[in-house]
């Protein structure tokens, strides 16, 4: 299926995948080829899995948006996206410990993003 994931500032990614993984306010969702077509808002921060058909699992953090689910298509359309390799592992890990529970939250996700525990 072919899927996009575009942030206000960007396109960031698109091409052809086998599935997709969010984070909807509705629960966790995966979208496989001929899924019925839908539409979601994502949480306010979570990580997107794209199991891409050429480069394999791609993981984004991506700030709020929707999830649109067509014929063969999906369209991940964010507020922010952060790559994988955009992440600042060490600025993640050090806003963990931050009273405010917004970065907290967001040191969370760019640490699952990146491939690190949380």
């Amino acid at each position: 299926m072919d899927v996009q994931l575009v942030a206000v500032e960007r396109s960031v990614w698109s091409g052809r995948a086998t599935s997709v993984f969010a984070r909807t306010t509705e629960g966790e969702i995966g979208i496989l080829p001929n899924h019925i077509p839908l539409l979601g808002a994502l949480t306010d921060v979570e990580v997107v899995r794209i199991d891409s058909v050429d480069e394999g699992q791609l993981y984004f953090v991506v700030y709020g948006g929707f999830l649109s689910v067509g014929k063969d298509r999906v369209s991940v359309l964010a507020e922010s996206v952060e790559l994988r390799d955009e992440i600042d592992v060490d600025a993640a890990r050090s806003d963990l410990d931050s009273a405010d529970e917004h970065t907290a939250k967001r040191a969370k996700a760019r640490l699952r993003a990146a491939g690190q525990p949380a």
